[in-house]
């Protein structure tokens, strides 16, 4: 489910319309998985294969040469398996994936300049596709008038559409409402916009 660049220019056109309307900022980051995981593709193909000659001894005549080389070959085979599929991703323990989702979620936070905001009045939209996570992350100016819950309705409306398969207008849904609830608290004021009005892709 990653975006056309049909849909990137409706997302960035929703953002930009609504920092029309606040001092605030937006920004969007879309990102395919939040880790790798290879730590637990390595664990898993071990673990595996060395479970292996148990029933290999037990049950066959292979030599201590042949089952090495049986276990070498499904070690490889798995771990080729687990870190190039999805299938690795749900091997990883659901908490270890939000922790991750989370921890990638703040870096976007940083590293897409959220807290040069003059006004600390920055929000950031972050999806996490592998881990079906999503999180909005609002900078300390604005954080401090507006409780958490108020951007649940924003993530809600973004869900529902990943759901539905329209992860555009999910995106889009969200930039509204967090354009509203900026606009309130942060209306405009002749700022100049400070961050880059698009979606980031990763």
């Amino acid at each position: 489910m990653i975006l056309s660049t049909e849909d990137q220019n409706r997302i960035n056109a929703a953002i930009t319309a609504a920092e029309s309307r606040t001092a605030g900022e937006i920004v969007c980051v879309l990102s395919r998985a939040s880790s790798d995981y290879m730590t637990y593709a390595v664990a898993w193909s071990a673990l595996i294969a060395l479970a292996a000659p148990w029933p290999l001894i037990a049950m066959t005549q292979l030599s201590v040469q042949q089952i090495l080389l049986v276990q070498v070959f499904i070690f490889t085979a798995l771990y080729l398996v687990f870190s190039s599929s999805g299938l690795g991703h749900q091997l990883v323990p659901g908490r270890v994936r939000r922790e991750q989702a989370h921890r990638a979620a703040m870096e976007q936070f940083m590293i897409r300049g959220m807290t040069r905001k003059t006004n600390r009045a920055g929000v950031l939209i972050f999806v996490s596709l592998a881990e079906h996570y999503v999180r909005i992350v609002a900078d300390d100016g604005i954080a401090s008038k507006v409780d958490r819950s108020v951007w649940q309705g924003a993530v809600d409306a973004l869900l529902a559409q990943i759901r539905a398969g329209d992860l555009a207008t999910g995106f889009v849904s969200a930039v509204e409402q967090c354009g509203a609830v900026l606009n309130q608290h942060f209306p405009p004021g002749g700022g100049r916009d400070e961050l880059t009005d698009k979606i980031y892709v990763i």
